[in-house]
Formats: structure tokens, C-alpha cells, sequence
């Protein structure tokens, strides 16, 4: 039986929930492993969702130039977009919302969430928070309080799409509403609403609220 569920404004993650980056994210995320000689499942279970900067930090050995690494992971990915494409459905889905009630909360910087977003053909929201926006990145909840008040709406009244653990936990103590986009599953997770994509996702205008029908 489809999911209906209204709100004021719709809050989206960027990769894994309106484009796919996975090839390159696991390639640079390998790579860092490789160089400090960790274990590279453990990284990859760990760092997605979450700001290149925290997780360079937690990982990378004592005394290591944390900028520097960033810096380098940032220019890697700007540099190779190929294989990134949309979420299916998400540009269909995305066009039928008013702007001025749709944001962006990703965890990218400014420069790579553009390009990501460029390199699938996904336009970008009015209403963007990256991650030089906010003092706390995802699971902290600084980032979708954020685009609440860029949107003006009051964060019970806002759905969050969001594909992974740091996210999601993100948007529930933003005391939001989440729905689970792809295959991600934990305790966290256990009762959310779940899409695989967008496709059979549809939206419609009632007044001041948008009614949501997802499979």
C-alpha cells in the first residue's frame, strides 16, 4: 500500500539520494586507505554521508595535514565525474516541487556538490547547505535545521530523503521526518518509509502542504 505523507518543504542528501557517485567515492576512499595502511571496508562503512574533513580527521594518522588531504580527495573528485549519473527519476521528481520548498543538505563542498550535480544532469535546489556551511557535519543535525530556516518552515513540517546512516541519524535529530532512498538498512532505519528511487515517488500541491505518494 503506497506512503502518503505531507509536509511544507522536501530536504535532500546529494549522493546516494539524487545522484550516483558510488565508483568514484569507493576509488578515492581505497586509494586514502592504501596510503595509511588501513582497513578500506572499515573506511568505506564509515565515512559515507559524512564531510570529507571529519572523516580524514578520525582516520588519518596523528600529526597528519588534514587540510592538505582534503584538499587533495576534493581535487580527485572534481576532476573525475565520469559514471556519475542521477537516481532514477530524480530530476522528474525534483521538477515537479516548488523551488522555494525544496533544499540540498550535503555533506560535499560547494565546488564538488555542484559538480556532482552537473555531471548527472540533476539542477541544483535554490537552497543549498554544504559542508562549509555548518560548524557540525551529518549525524549532527546542523545542516537540515539550517535549510529549515532557509526555507522558513519549522522542522516538523519537512521530510528528509537521505541514503545513508549519518544522514538519516542527521535528519531525525533534526527532529524531521526521513525517508530512506536506496538499500540501506539498520536499527535506525527500522519503520522509515523506503524508496529505491524516485520513478513511482509522486507529488502534488495541497495549499500550503505537499502531499507525497511514495510505493
Amino acid at each position: 500500500m503506497p506512503h502518503l505523507l505531507r509536509a511544507r518543504a522536501l530536504l535532500f542528501d546529494m549522493d546516494g539520494t539524487l545522484v550516483d557517485s558510488t565508483a568514484v567515492v569507493e576509488t578515492i576512499w581505497r586509494s586514502f586507505a592504501e596510503r595509511f595502511e588501513l582497513d578500506a571496508d572499515l573506511i568505506l562503512g564509515a565515512v559515507h554521508g559524512v564531510r570529507a574533513e571529519d572523516s580524514v580527521r578520525r582516520f588519518a594518522p596523528a600529526g597528519s595535514d588534514v587540510a592538505g588531504i582534503v584538499d587533495e580527495l576534493n581535487a580527485y573528485e572534481l576532476e573525475h565525474t565520469e559514471g556519475t549519473v542521477e537516481i532514477p527519476g530524480a530530476v522528474a521528481f525534483l521538477a515537479a516541487l516548488p523551488r522555494d520548498r525544496v533544499a540540498l543538505v550535503t555533506s560535499a563542498s560547494p565546488a564538488l556538490a555542484a559538480g556532482r550535480l552537473a555531471a548527472a544532469g540533476v539542477p541544483s535546489p535554490a537552497a543549498v547547505v554544504t559542508a562549509d556551511d555548518v560548524v557540525h557535519g551529518k549525524p549532527a543535525p546542523d545542516g537540515y535545521l539550517a535549510a529549515a530556516g532557509l526555507l522558513g518552515v519549522d522542522p516538523a513540517d519537512a521530510i528528509v530523503f537521505e541514503d545513508a546512516e549519518a544522514g538519516i541519524l542527521s535528519g531525525l535529530a533534526a527532529g524531521m521526518r526521513v525517508v530512506v532512498v536506496g538499500a540501506h538498512e539498520s536499527e535506525t532505519t527500522r519503520g522509515l518509509p523506503r524508496i529505491p528511487h524516485y520513478a513511482d515517488a509522486g507529488v502534488e500541491r495541497d495549499g500550503d502542504e505537499l502531499v507525497l505518494t511514495l510505493p
